[in-house]
């Protein structure tokens, strides 16, 4: 819809790589006499142009299947050119250029080494005066998967749900037949001026998609032409596979470099005394951290909400840029940063970097610093306080003095929330499929010519341009409005993908929810925060009345596990120094994070996946760790077949349970496991070979993706690399005895400097396996030796 004087403004459609690529370079421009079939062509995809009918049809080359149907842009008059052009991120390709009955144009681009079909756009004034766009919906299409519609789902921010369901989706939406995994995984590229949407809808037994862009106010001079946003749209025959890579063109395109992560401790939730916690306590945990957890993989500690100064209005207080003289910090913030700093971790702190309380007199006579509604009033938004106008220089200066300062105390973890009252929009908390947030209502910001997703996306920019990359940006949450989402990528090095823990009243399912549906972003985009994976024994959270505690033991294994598979945001909001050794034993084994590929096996047939398959081939051997869930709070049999799962069809695996810490039946051709209401089986399985090999480790429940650097076997001799942690009993796994011959294990040894690392053969317990036990007074790397005989 556009606001006002439409009869002096159209909207032109052309193929844009400034804001696709940054920039396009025209080799030859085919005119196709109208009699003849405009057609482009890469490995993937080639894609037709009805003259008759006005639209294009998509196909999939190597299944020989026209996947797009009705693929309609609007306003077309039948002439078509052919453009050779270049893009800087995915380099030459060719597209389809449409004329339009006002003498725009709409673009459809191949590149040779992308699988999916971009369209790119333009809007143009040609009026005598500005126009505001407030939404555009450039493009429908039809999506045919050779199923009765009954039969797919769409997979989108709200879920998992039938087409005619689906309330809407950020950013991306995938069309999917769940026997099959084939789909079509339709996204936006970019969300640099407006936000991206994609609705799904039942047409003639077929699934049609409208992509939308919200602005709120997108504001043209007379005479101009921009560009809009990039849509992506490809058919895979695993749309996992289609939806990763979708992510790494979203990342190709923002030149993502993510930087690496760590565990992460945040005072929050803590059962002790929540939220920001006192200088003691702090300091205290930074000494229990270092001492108990850092050689497992915990790194930072995170200082939350009520360390601040300022009043108390609607939602926290907002002077970030001192201290709450009658807070847990009365010596200020730069003595528990030295503390924490001191002890070998990340210090880390808590603020709302785009809002503050206009009502703070403070900024009396800075009114003009807030974003206003229609009404002339501040935007003021439950607990996320007034907007900043991001585009007024004043704020700009402000915003990057605070985030200097807490940078000047120590802290290079910022924990950031509230993002969405950077978009100066409503706050629909909680926010997963679309939403109607009146983005738009509000007065013209300071720079007119500015949409509030660019003002948005210009703030993130200015705090890493206050701050140097040496700061990791943690953003908090998607979900509090899903206009930060899409608007957030490529700016933030972690995103909170969902809300508080068990605000939503899902317990422990709150952050799976979300971290499941969106797990091709995880590593990719940014790393997926699911919220802390609390395991304390049974009791209320301070901080949070809604949160429930963990229980028993099988319970608290339960998130840590799949985050540590899954290979998420690993962060810790308990009492650490009162949890009892055994849940100490679960953060260890879990907080460290894998290189490897995971994926949900079951991402396409269930709301919440229960299997989880871990792949890593970095040891010169293909590592496999299968995870199962139970999210129900009923016993649950789970299970699948070997190859649905990801592994090799017609191929014996062994199987060890890491958390029961046995072997298992071994594992041909299908699974299926009883698993307790609320628990998981973390299992690791290595294909039979004609010797032994290594299964699994105790070192971490990916059982040697982390620890085990290498393995070879040469001539009756099993060779290894490991990386062991002081004090930490480590052992290996070892099956096969009774593959290819009856092998006994006639000598272990270590290889190399064995000072203060010993090497023992346990009494062999279970048939056909034996273990290994390798201890080390000290973190180092080990090579290890063990000489089989028949």
């Amino acid at each position: 819809m556009i606001r006002k004087k439409q009869l002096l403004f159209f909207i032109a459609l052309v193929c844009s790589v400034g804001a696709f690529a940054g920039q396009e370079r025209i080799h030859k421009i085919v005119v196709q006499k109208a009699k003849e079939q405009p057609v482009i062509t890469n490995k993937f995809l080639t894609v037709n142009y009805n003259v008759a009918g006005k639209n294009l049809e998509v196909i999939f080359k190597s299944g020989n299947k026209i996947f797009l149907k009705n693929v309609t842009p609007k306003g077309i008059n039948g002439t078509v050119t052919k453009k050779e052009m270049v893009s800087a991120a995915f380099g030459k390709g060719n597209a389809l250029v449409f004329n339009t009955s006002d003498g725009g144009s709409i673009s459809f681009a191949l590149y040779p080494s992308q699988p999916f079909l971009f369209v790119n756009q333009t809007v143009k004034n040609s009026g005598n005066d500005f126009v505001d766009i407030e939404k555009l919906n450039p493009l429908s299409f039809s999506v045919d998967l050779n199923k009765p519609v009954s039969k797919l789902k769409t997979l989108g921010t709200g879920g998992l749900l039938d087409a005619d369901k689906n309330p809407g989706s950020y950013v991306f939406l995938t069309t999917v037949d769940p026997a099959t995994r084939n789909g079509v995984v339709a996204g936006w590229l970019t969300n640099e001026k407006g936000s991206g949407v994609l609705f799904s809808s039942v047409n003639n037994n077929l699934i049609d998609i409208k992509a939308q862009i919200d602005y709120g106010r997108f504001r043209l001079a007379a005479g101009t032409t921009e560009a809009t946003e990039t849509l992506a749209i490809g058919y895979f025959t695993d749309a996992r596979l289609g939806e990763e890579q979708f992510a790494d063109a979203i990342a190709k395109q923002q030149n993502i470099k993510l930087k690496p992560r760590t565990a992460v401790y945040c005072t929050w939730y803590s059962e002790k005394n929540g939220g920001a916690g006192t200088e003691s306590e702090t300091i205290k945990l930074a000494g229990f951290i270092k001492d108990q957890l850092k050689p497992f993989g915990m790194g930072a500690l995170q200082i939350d909400d009520e360390w601040q100064a300022g009043g108390k209005y609607s939602g926290p207080r907002r002077g970030f840029d001192r201290v709450d003289p009658k807070g847990g910090y009365p010596n200020g913030m730069t003595k528990t940063a030295e503390a924490i700093k001191n002890d070998g971790l990340i210090a880390g702190i808590w603020w709302m970097p785009f809002s503050r309380n206009h009502q703070d007199p403070e900024y009396k006579d800075r009114q003009h610093w807030f974003a206003k509604r229609l009404n002339g009033k501040p935007y003021e938004t439950s607990w996320g306080g007034t907007s900043l106008d991001l585009t007024n220089p004043e704020v700009q200066n402000h915003i990057s003095y605070v985030a200097k300062k807490m940078q000047g105390w120590g802290y290079n973890y910022f924990k950031m929330d509230g993002l969405w009252t950077g978009t100066v929009t409503e706050q629909v908390y909680i926010n997963d499929g679309y939403k109607n947030d009146s983005i738009g209502n509000n007065k013209p910001l300071f720079n007119p010519m500015k949409t509030q997703i660019e003002a948005y996306r210009d703030g993130l920019r200015l705090l890493r341009h206050a701050v140097g990359n040496e700061v990791f940006l943690s953003g908090c949450c998607v979900s509090q409005n899903m206009r930060s989402f899409g608007a957030s990528m490529g700016l933030v090095n972690s995103m909170r993908i969902g809300p508080d823990f068990n605000h939503d009243g899902e317990s422990i399912r709150t952050g799976v929810i979300r971290a499941s549906r969106l797990y091709f972003l995880n590593g990719r985009v940014w790393w997926n925060d699911p919220d802390p994976s609390m395991i304390r024994e049974n009791g209320k959270s301070t901080a949070d009345p809604a949160a429930d505690g963990i229980g028993s033991l099988t319970r608290a294994r339960l998130l840590p596990s799949y985050v540590a598979v899954s290979k998420q945001f690993f962060l810790s909001s308990d009492w650490l120094p009162d949890l009892p050794n055994d849940r100490i034993e679960i953060m260890k084994r879990s907080m460290a994070s894998h290189n490897g590929i995971a994926r949900p096996v079951d991402a396409f047939e269930k709301s919440l996946p229960s299997i989880w398959l871990a792949t890593d081939h970095k040891t010169n051997v293909q590592r496999n760790v299968i995870g199962l869930f139970n999210w129900a709070t009923t016993p649950q049999k789970i299970g699948s077949s070997t190859k649905w799962t990801g592994l090799a069809d017609k191929t014996v695996y062994y199987a060890f349970d890491f958390w029961e810490n046995k072997p298992l039946s071994d594992i041909s051709g299908s699974f299926a496991m009883e698993l307790p209401a609320e628990s998981c089986k973390i299992i690791a399985v290595r294909a039979k070979s004609n010797h032994p090999v290594v299964v699994s480790t105790s070192q971490h429940v990916t059982q040697g993706m982390i620890d085990l650097l290498k393995e070879d076997w040469k001539d009756g001799v099993l060779l290894g690399t490991s990386k062991l942690i002081a004090g930490d009993d480590y052992e290996l796994r070892i099956a096969g005895l009774n593959d290819g011959g009856k092998w006994k294990l006639n000598k272990a040894s270590l290889i190399g400097d064995t000072d203060g690392t010993t090497i023992k053969v346990l009494p062999q317990q279970e048939n056909g396996w034996v273990r290994v036990l390798v201890k080390s007074n000290k973190s180092q790397v080990v090579n290890w030796k063990l000489k089989f005989v028949k």
